[in-house]
């Protein structure tokens, strides 16, 4: 519990330090690519999306994954999605740059593809407001977080930040608390 409450602080002062600094990108932060010369990050959790969270041209997949917590809903490359309670319907709560750089919404530029284990009559999506398309299952907008970074990541699971909890969702549709 400690863990967590020290990874929520620290994604909350991260998030803080963004939204201060403002980036004029759409509300992701760009970060200058790597060279020699170049130092490490003294904050792993402050980058841009990774191309693995850019809109498909085909439609987005999403697919049934395994769990410690059971079947999940996970990308095509198995990237854990999650909901955010605090969202309204299919309307996402979660606009704000700080929300959107650790929260990135799961996009897509074509209708979204059922994979193995979904529900296809459940996919769906909804417009954000910067006009991009995003995926929604059982009527819920999807996203990912940031400190995921391989299939089975389900570190952003229960996490309460930016007005409310966060869960992977199951198959069926339903959050996994």
């Amino acid at each position: 519990m400690r863990s967590r409450q020290v990874l929520v602080g620290g994604l909350l002062a991260v998030a803080s330090i963004a939204a201060a600094c403002g980036t004029g990108s759409g509300g992701y932060a760009s970060v200058p690519s790597s060279s020699p010369a170049s130092q490490p990050s003294s904050s792993p959790y402050v980058t841009s999306p990774s191309p693995s969270i850019s809109p498909q041209a085909t439609g987005t997949t999403i697919s049934a994954g395994s769990s410690r917590l059971g079947s999940i809903l996970v990308d095509s490359r198995g990237r854990t999605v999650y909901v955010f309670v605090a969202d309204s319907g299919t309307s996402s709560s979660c606009n704000s740059s700080s929300c959107v750089q650790n929260w990135p919404p799961v996009l897509t530029k074509g209708v979204p593809q059922a994979g193995s284990g979904v529900d296809a009559s459940l996919l769906g999506t909804t417009k954000r407001r910067d006009g991009t398309t995003e995926v929604t299952y059982a009527g819920h907008p999807l996203y990912y977080f940031i400190a995921d970074h391989k299939p089975g990541d389900i570190t952003g699971q229960d996490i309460d930040a930016f007005g409310g909890p966060w869960y992977v969702i199951s198959p069926s549709g339903k959050q996994i608390v």
